[in-house]
């Protein structure tokens, strides 16, 4: 039995597990991130290159079918795909996220056979790091859920995040685990303990200085007189998504969403309301539905921000549309002055990539169609706001929202239909990446969802208000409108690409130095 515990493959799949216990979904006890991949490490101590690897794989695999199992949900229930379609595609997301720890397991046993400990401390973190951001560009990226992700209600341990991203806090953790590690590796030297102990010291105490003192830094500024400041109305209609695109219910859900505005005027009435992703079932320029939203704000100084389809005719006489999912701003005059097509698409949900080829996935846009991308340029502006707009999986890419801060986006609006995901983890993951795009920019960020969760994220990354899943939600509340870019907006988004290259380089650096090591003997 003990011979069991300590084999490899079963340790790494306890940090799988352990990972899976700190992230939200799996229990949340984010304390166990500075522990939870000790076991993947001491894995790598046995066995050849091939078993490391291997070690690799299966923590991956642990922990992405454990987190990512909504996929069922979202390809099953709502893409109407069968179970032997759905259920494989799972597996091989897991897998091909998992060949990234593979990797990683594979370059970390060479590092910590070949270069010194001091060496390594600073390495691992780098390669995770940048593996991580390998996986968030290639093939369109799919950055689901780093490890940082997992601290977001912890406003004082993420601050950092404004200088280097969520990767600086996922550096951090890897940081921690490798600094255990190595530490029980070296005791009882006391000269080797203190090699290692002091740099970490150095970057842990300066991380925790740093955000405490920012967090401070950024309530203050955010509290100001001198920072312009909007009443926003968040409005969640939980449209059922099996009834939500038939043309039947266009009115209703209508009805819906305009009642929940208007229970917003009796308090605090909002300048601007936020209605979710395609909130509206339907195109806006053909549809008579259009007429109530008119006079909502006709009769008000509001502007409304809603999700809808769009399309544009490209060419009339062929026959040829593009069609988007794009956020529209409908001003007092009735007119749609503002809008934003959504740029980053997810393939097989918003299209299909080479369909010519694979013609059994076409039912997965036939609901809300096959769209176009779109591109950012100007905000959309009303008063003193210029709002960034993520739309759905928009929030996951730093990037993005990065983008939108360079064009002069003073705040962030994430509109998002979360109904794909049912009653999962997903929607809280989401939330938890979009408190990274606030801290990251500094900006309020503002969530719409149709089922939840809605919420207002402040400038820290703190969750003044959020909704439940699956209930109708309406509430207001002023948001400051944050000026000026922060380093990582400027410099430290370069940080998770440079991990990447000096991971990679100092990994080969290690491969030759232990070929010449292996001929030596």
């Amino acid at each position: 039995m003990t011979s069991f515990l300590r084999h490899p493959y079963f340790l790494a799949i306890l940090t799988g597990l352990g990972l899976w216990a700190s992230f939200p979904g799996g229990g949340e006890v984010w304390p166990l991130l500075s522990l939870a991949l000790l076991p993947l490490l001491f894995s790598l101590q046995a066995g050849t290159p091939r078993q490391a690897a291997l070690c690799g794989l299966f923590t991956g695999l642990t922990h992405f079918i454990l987190l990512l199992y909504w996929i069922i949900i979202v390809l099953g229930t709502y893409g109407r795909l069968a179970w032997y379609f759905s259920e494989p595609a799972l597996v091989l997301l897991a897998l091909y996220m998992s060949l990234y720890f593979a990797v990683f397991a594979l370059l970390a046993r060479v590092i910590l056979d070949t270069l010194p400990a001091l060496a390594a401390l600073w390495l691992l973190p780098a390669l995770w790091v940048g593996l991580d951001w390998l996986r968030s560009v290639a093939f369109t990226g799919f950055p689901w859920m780093d490890l940082g992700y997992a601290l977001y209600k912890i406003p004082a341990a993420i601050q950092v995040a404004d200088l280097v991203g969520h990767h600086g806090v996922t550096f951090l953790i890897v940081f921690i685990n490798t600094l255990v590690f190595l530490l029980i590796g070296a005791w009882p030297s006391g000269r080797r303990l203190l090699l290692l102990l002091l740099p970490a010291c150095l970057l842990i105490g300066g991380a925790g200085v740093y955000s405490q003192q920012r967090l401070a830094e950024v309530n203050e500024q955010q509290t100001a007189v001198a920072t312009p400041r909007l009443t926003v109305g968040v409005v969640q209609g939980n449209i059922d998504q099996s009834i939500k695109w038939s043309p039947s219910q266009q009115a209703a859900t209508v009805d819906t969403y305009l009642n929940l505005s208007e229970s917003l005027m009796a308090s605090r009435p909002p300048s601007l309301i936020v209605w979710p992703e395609t909130a509206l079932p339907f195109y806006p320029l053909t549809n008579e539905n259009i007429v109530p939203l008119r006079k909502l704000v006709e009769s008000r100084d509001l502007a409304l921000l809603t999700g809808a389809p769009w399309y544009e005719i490209v060419d009339r006489k062929a026959k040829k549309v593009r069609f988007f999912n794009s956020a529209l701003l409908l001003q007092p005059d009735g007119e749609f002055h503002d809008k934003y097509y959504k740029a980053h698409l997810v393939p097989f949900g918003e299209y299909v990539p080479l369909k010519q080829f694979l013609p059994f996935l076409a039912p997965l846009v036939e609901a809300v169609g096959d769209f176009s991308a779109g591109s950012i340029e100007e905000p959309l502006a009303w008063k003193d706001a210029k709002a960034g707009i993520l739309i759905c999986f928009e929030s996951v890419f730093p990037e993005i929202s990065r983008q939108w801060v360079k064009t002069g986006a003073n705040v962030l609006i994430n509109l998002t239909n979360d109904a794909w995901y049912g009653k999962s983890s997903a929607p809280y993951h989401s939330l938890a990446m979009a408190v990274f795009r606030a801290v990251e920019t500094r900006r309020s960020l503002i969530r719409s969802a149709n089922t939840g969760i809605s919420a207002f994220i402040s400038p820290t990354g703190t969750i003044d208000l959020q909704s439940e899943i699956f209930v109708p939600f309406a509430a207001a509340r002023e948001v400051a409108l944050m000026q000026g870019e922060t380093f990582w907006v400027r410099y430290g988004y370069l940080f998770a690409p440079a991990c990447l290259a000096v991971g990679i380089l100092c990994s080969c650096l290690a491969l030759v130095l232990r070929r010449r090591q292996t001929r030596a003997y």
